[in-house]
């Protein structure tokens, strides 16, 4: 008799997952996030409307009707690296609670002791870089990066009010490849 009711509830999720998909298109970016929270168990970082909506649409479909076959874990367990650091800690997590993290690459995202970027040259760097003619100079400071006076969160942001769109702070000022034309001052 248990098992018949837990077939039903099985067979009501899985009719209720195209009305919740569909739910998620006139959802506003906050309310996204708020979902985003609630199944995933952590909040976002990103406010891309599609890109929510996408990986709200997975996370529905995948509490519903189940995750990815052994023989597809396998294989992205053998891609390794080339995976976003957030799914391969979930997977280990789902997988092997009690082992310790793999290492953490050089290149990627990691805080220094003090809780900055790891990749950012010690504070009291002067990174210059010329654009259009004029040299930019920015210094790494312990609160972030400080350019014409100003502080600013990132090297990303200096970058965009210098040039008016979009860069990686790192590319812009040379520092993506471990060599920073950077003054120690």
């Amino acid at each position: 008799m248990a098992k018949k009711g837990t077939v039903r509830a099985a067979r009501r999720q899985l009719a209720d997952v195209p009305q919740q998909l569909a739910a998620l298109a006139s959802m506003s970016v906050p309310d996204l996030a708020a979902k985003y929270l609630e199944l995933y168990g952590e909040p976002t970082r990103s406010r891309n409307r599609d890109y929510l909506k996408k990986r709200l649409a997975f996370r529905i479909q995948e509490m519903a009707e189940g995750s990815l076959s052994t023989r597809a874990v396998a294989r992205i367990s053998e891609l390794g690296d080339k995976l976003p650091e957030r799914w391969r800690m979930r997977q280990l997590e789902e997988t092997k609670p009690s082992e310790p993290p793999p290492p953490v690459a050089a290149d990627e995202r990691a805080a220094a002791a003090d809780g900055r970027d790891a990749r950012l040259p010690p504070p009291g760097t002067v990174l210059t870089r010329v654009f259009k003619g004029t040299q930019h100079r920015v210094t790494v400071r312990e609160g972030g990066i400080e350019y014409e006076g100003q502080l600013h969160r990132s090297l990303s942001s200096v970058a965009k009010l210098i040039t008016g769109t979009a860069w990686n702070g790192f590319t812009f000022f040379g520092i993506k490849d471990g060599s920073p034309k950077a003054v120690k001052s």
